[in-house]
């Protein structure tokens, strides 16, 4: 099977399988190192652009993008060169990296005005929206403690102690790493979805013939709801998945005057 990949594509797989198997293998945690975080963050490095793409999370995710991989790279490659696949790869992953964070820094400065003006006004019921709108209220502890918060408005004690809260909250969102070639993917499902429109697909979970171009443009439109939704507990960085479409698009339309559209 490996003697039917190309190139690039088959040293790509290695290296996103071997450095999974080998941080598993040695219970080496490499995301706070390798991921991509946030520009404000302390441990931000931008190598981070790079190496976020070769770290994944779970063998779920890991999977799910080395079959992306498997399944479209090959084909671009040979259309391409191994040379421009890689500057695409590369591209893609990297512009993904940027809307990501671009988009994550704005949210993070919309999270510190929030916390600075519950400073200014501390009260139970201010606290408790800055907990629905940006964190999770579902503890009977956090209960216990707005109610007490209500019962003493003016403990300096209580009060110092939820802006403490807020404080770690924002911390904890600012040091979280993005990891995955996820962006990367997700740019070379937009380059066959352009180049190879009318190529009808059979998928697992959807067992019915579609061409490329709607499958990419309804997965992309999903992508999008999915980032503005923004439901608790979602960890996916959609963003970073429509920007590699995004980035991936714009360096098509760069080499558009060269390229032809196939079956």
């Amino acid at each position: 099977m490996l003697n039917n990949l190309s190139p690039a594509v088959k040293i790509l797989l290695i290296i996103n399988i071997a450095v999974f198997f080998l941080s598993s293998i040695l219970n080496l945690e490499l995301s706070p190192i390798l991921g991509l975080r946030n520009f404000n963050a302390p441990s931000f490095r931008p190598f981070q652009f790079i190496t976020y793409m070769f770290v994944h999370g779970d063998i779920g995710h890991l999977f799910s993008n080395m079959f992306g991989l498997f399944m479209f790279g090959t084909t671009l490659e040979r259309l391409w060169g191994t040379k421009r696949f890689v500057i695409y790869y590369f591209f893609t992953g990297i512009g993904a990296g940027l809307l990501y964070l671009g988009i994550n820094y704005y949210e993070m400065g919309k999270l510190m005005q929030a916390i600075t003006v519950y400073a200014q006004h501390p009260t139970a019921d201010s606290f408790l929206g800055f907990v629905n709108k940006f964190a999770s209220s579902g503890s009977i502890e956090l209960g216990n403690f707005i109610n007490k918060f209500r019962e003493n408005p003016n403990d300096q004690g209580i009060i110092q102690q939820t802006i403490g809260l807020a404080q770690s909250f924002y911390n904890s969102q600012l040091n979280i790493p993005m990891v995955g070639a996820s962006g990367a993917i997700f740019g070379i499902l937009m380059a066959f979805g352009y180049l190879f429109p009318n190529t009808e697909m059979m998928l697992m979970f959807f067992p019915v013939p579609i061409k490329a171009k709607y499958f990419i443009t309804f997965y992309g439109l999903y992508e999008l709801y999915e980032g503005f939704r923004r439901a608790h507990g979602d960890n996916v960085a959609h963003f970073a998945h429509i920007g590699g479409m995004i980035f991936g698009f714009i360096l098509l339309k760069i080499w558009g005057n060269s390229r032809q559209k196939f079956y």
